[in-house]
């Protein structure tokens, strides 16, 4: 018998309070993709467009529980990983990750914020790097984060590759190294290698900064896995989708960050 229930998306990430990134950036994405939107909160920030103020990372049971919660009772497609502040919570997700076994996993290793804030714990490095990493179907990670993944610097073309494939040894078949932190002229290369396909996605460089792009990327690639993409295609229309938001993008408080415009780049508008 078929399942009648819908696909759905499942986020693990941090709230933020100013409603531009994190846990709301990505259901913003999953309902401008069509797909249902589940939630686990793994940290509340106290943030806004000028900065993150406060972090506070829940008590881990509760977040086993909002987990259980999800993977109990929908048919969950794919899983989006964001911020995970600590050992202990990236340990509890990997736990249900390899309990529940999800089709996809799409990891982004979030560690500083845009406005340099460091949301990750030191001791959690190497729990993001072999626990969640080996787990994750594709990891798209921006230049600061993959060299801290990968101990390397990367300041131009050829580094980023070697940075792929060090990423991809650790055990993620997929990786999408994001190209906005480097500079290659007017335009932003966004590098994806499986192993099997490799491409190189380019996009006019705006002259604007983002608030909440890479969740909004790393969650849409999560949609567009639960609407039956192959993983080339997901990502390539991810990126697509990131600079139609970004070119519909506003200012809603009193920083220069913008904040994504994801209904009107809503990726319904052009299937």
């Amino acid at each position: 018998m078929n399942d009648p229930r819908p696909v759905s998306a499942l986020t693990i990430a941090g709230s933020d309070s100013g409603g531009g990134a994190g846990i709301q950036a990505d259901l913003k994405t999953f309902a401008a993709h069509g797909v249902h939107g589940l939630s686990a909160i793994a940290a509340l920030t106290a943030q806004h467009t000028r900065g993150v103020t406060a972090v506070h990372v829940p008590e881990i049971g509760f977040l086993r529980a909002q987990l259980d919660a999800c993977f109990e009772d929908f048919r969950i497609g794919a899983v989006k990983i964001g911020m995970l502040a600590s050992a202990g919570v990236i340990d509890a997700v990997a736990d249900a990750l390899e309990r529940h076994r999800p089709p996809f996993v799409v990891l982004d290793p979030v560690m500083v914020a845009t406005s340099g804030a460091k949301l990750l714990q030191d001791d959690a490095l190497h729990a993001l790097r072999t626990r969640l990493v080996p787990l994750a179907s594709i990891i798209t990670p921006n230049i600061p984060e993959a060299e801290l993944l990968t101990g390397m610097r990367i300041l131009d073309a050829a580094a980023a590759d070697r940075a792929i494939l060090s990423l991809r040894r650790m055990g993620s078949p997929a990786v999408l190294l994001k190209g906005g932190h480097l500079d290659e002229g007017e335009c932003v290369i966004d590098r994806y290698d499986d192993g099997h396909a490799d491409a190189t996605f380019m996009h006019d460089r705006l002259p604007v900064e983002g608030h909440g792009t890479g969740c909004t990327l790393a969650s849409a690639i999560a949609a567009n896995l639960c609407r039956g993409m192959a993983m080339p295609a997901a990502v390539e229309a991810a990126t697509d989708y990131i600079e139609r938001a970004l070119r519909g993008g506003y200012r809603p408080g009193r920083g220069d960050v913008v904040v994504l415009d994801h209904f009107g780049a809503s990726a319904l508008r052009t299937a």
